[in-house]
């Protein structure tokens, strides 16, 4: 499956924007175990995905180049595609990639066969990845929930994206139909409201098939089968990415939201691209996916992943302005400056400190000082206020009631975040020389956001609400009171009152000043915008607005597969299994162990992958004591801290008790 970029130039981007670059990652397969004495033949069963998506989002008509080279007795050869070759339509006779399917068996015996035509070369660079294709993950069992007069319903025991398998044996002209939901209702139908238009059609020629989606795959949980047709089996399909971390406490809430959020976050990728959601959009968001890359990165083996994902964002950059587009590869979206363009900063930051790989900043460093000028010029009394005319400018999304924080707070707050994320990669690449201008530019942000948005009668950033005080804190902003106002607001509320952004900074900020317990009760919170009342829905992927949020209409709902609100599971793994990571210049990594003690937490077995070392971290809490083991796969520079002393890790069981 080849992977998903901007391929090439195309009419429909953003006025007057000119995209940085396109490529196109040939799929590479080792056909030899194929191959049989005498003449084969190579068939080529084609989609076009994106590449011709409708709707004035695609490129254009469907395109494909081959070529074979290997080595024989008679020496080496390499054959490559041509007007020779032959091209029919399919029997796939429709699909629109985002939600529909249409396979007309009737005219697989009647194929026509014609020599292909050439086609323009694209202007584009063809390059190989190691970043993994999608591939059957898993499989999964349907069990029937109800038979109707005309059709069945089935669950397969939770939300994936992939598709059925499943037995037609339809008269000839007889039309098969599947219907996809992510929820179901009392009735034992399955709810429209949450089936996003998604439909696969097969029409029968009379004889038994064994068939599955050739060109999408769908995200559900339940079927609706109508027709001649029987599901085998569901199989699971995604990035092949492999879980690395494990987390497992006494705490169920916190198992259920690592769990959830890991099946979730896996659903959402596929060709090279974290997505948003993976039915309604299927898009690479800037803002969705720098927010959770590094929970990403703590959890699965996503270094090659998030390598070409760094590309596609690089890709999207404005040559002329420096304007990093809301999705990557450029998809026609929503979004805004600083939580979706600032992920040019904050991907390849977060992938160094994982891989240790600089390569990444040193490719990405100039496109940052280029976006950062972007900014600037978007600005008004230090203020980042809009992004490009008729485009969005959001700040936070998906808050439980209305917005209250202004645009341009929380884009600011990105763009001072950035810059410093930037004064640190300048002295790992000796960009020093940048430093003084770097510094000089979140010195006038932080005091045009203390200007504008601090209370200096309490202390507070915008009446402390939606996380305001958090943002202010994690960039050095505020006073004293900025911190212990975030506290009192908190431990008065018990609960998320925040949007996508605000959640993943409210509960970092708490795990980082010492309030981890704090951090762990919002975590678990029975508040109606919570985790815990997700779970008690039987969810299983996370929603894209908390349980019970209200907009001026009323309750709205919409997707229940987005990854976003996930990002805080990050830190089940920093703080509360306690293994966190530190790179030096030389990016050898050196590893703290250090986890907080929390009242929601008394038994606790988790662990990291550090550089090809796994640090596992257990304890147990009883009569006043704690037992701690800490094991090491092999040797790294590893400590253990226990309040003020710190202890040296060996290879193998470092055990110790203390009393708490």
């Amino acid at each position: 499956l080849p992977l998903n970029t901007d391929y090439e130039a195309r009419p429909n981007y953003p006025t007057g924007e000119i995209l940085t670059s396109h490529r196109i990652y040939v799929p590479k397969y080792n056909i030899q175990h194929l191959l049989k004495n005498g003449e084969n033949e190579i068939l080529i069963h084609f989609g076009g995905g994106w590449y011709t998506q409708k709707r004035g989002r695609g490129f254009g008509y469907p395109k494909a180049i081959w070529r074979v080279v290997g080595e024989e007795q008679n020496g080496e050869f390499d054959f490559m595609s041509s007007e020779n070759d032959m091209a029919s339509r399919s029997y796939v006779t429709d699909y629109y990639f985002q939600n529909k399917e249409y396979q007309d068996l009737t005219k697989m015996a009647t194929l026509e066969w014609k020599n292909a035509t050439l086609a323009k070369p694209l202007d584009t660079e063809y390059m190989f990845s190691d970043c993994p294709a999608d591939d059957v993950c898993e499989i999964l069992d349907a069990v029937k929930v109800k038979q109707f007069e005309d059709h069945t319903v089935y669950d397969c025991s939770k939300n994936i994206s992939g598709y059925p398998v499943f037995e037609v044996n339809a008269p000839y002209g007889e039309i098969a139909r599947i219907e996809f939901s992510e929820e179901i209702l009392q009735s034992g139908e399955i709810d429209q409201k949450f089936a996003h238009g998604q439909n696969f059609y097969v029409v029968g020629d009379g004889k038994k098939h064994t068939i599955r989606p050739l060109f999408t795959w769908f995200a559900f949980r339940y079927m609706s089968v109508f027709g001649n047709a029987e599901i085998k089996k569901v199989e699971v399909v995604h990035t092949k990415s492999d879980v690395v971390s494990t987390f497992e406490s006494d705490n169920e809430c916190l198992n259920w939201i690592n769990k959830t959020f890991i099946n979730t976050q896996l659903t959402n990728m596929h060709s090279g691209i974290p997505s948003d959601c993976p039915h309604l959009e299927r898009r690479g968001y800037t803002g969705d996916g720098q927010l959770s890359c590094h929970a990403v990165m703590n959890i699965l083996d996503a270094q090659s992943f998030y390598r070409k994902w760094i590309g596609d964002i690089q890709d999207c950059q404005d040559t002329l302005t420096g304007h990093v587009q809301y999705t990557a590869p450029y998809i026609q979206s929503g979004g805004g400056p600083g939580g979706w363009g600032c992920a040019i900063v904050e991907v390849p930051y977060r992938f160094y400190q994982h891989y240790g790989d600089k390569s990444v900043l040193v490719d990405t460093y100039p496109q940052m000082l280029k976006y950062f000028d972007y900014l600037e010029a978007h600005s008004e009394n230090g203020l980042v206020i809009s992004d490009k005319a008729g485009e969005w400018c959001l700040g936070d999304w998906c808050t439980p009631e209305q917005i209250v924080l202004p645009a341009p707070f929380v884009n600011n707050y990105f763009y001072v975040k950035s810059l410093g994320q930037a004064v640190e990669i300048a002295k790992l690449i000796g960009k020093e020389d940048d430093i003084p201008m770097l510094e000089k530019r979140i010195e006038e942000r932080k005091k045009a956001l203390m200007n504008a948005y601090f209370n200096t009668f309490d202390g507070n950033f915008l009446g402390a609400m939606q996380g305001a005080n958090a943002f202010a804190v994690d960039i050095g902003i505020g006073d004293k009171r900025t911190f212990e106002n975030l506290v009192k607001f908190y431990r008065s509320t018990e609960c998320y009152d925040t949007g996508i952004f605000g959640t993943d900074v409210v509960t970092r900020v708490l795990f980082e000043h010492g309030e981890g317990d704090l951090a762990c009760k919002l975590l678990t919170s029975k508040d109606a915008h919570s985790f815990n009342r997700w779970r008690e829905l039987g969810a299983t992927t996370l929603g894209e607005y908390w349980p019970n949020t209200r907009r001026n209409w009323g309750f709205y709902d919409r997707s229940h597969n987005h990854p976003m609100f996930g990002a805080v599971t990050a830190y089940f793994y920093d703080y509360i299994v306690g293994v966190r990571v530190v790179r030096v210049a030389n990016a050898s990594a050196s590893v703290v162990v250090s986890p907080i003690m929390t009242s929601t937490v008394n038994k606790l077995c988790g662990s990291r992958v550090v550089d090809g070392v796994r640090v596992m971290v257990s304890y147990e809490k009883k009569d006043g004591k704690i037992a701690l083991c800490i094991t090491l796969s092999d040797k790294i520079n590893a400590s253990f801290r226990w309040q003020e002393d710190f202890y040296t890790l060996n290879v193998g069981e470092n055990r110790f008790e203390f009393d708490i």
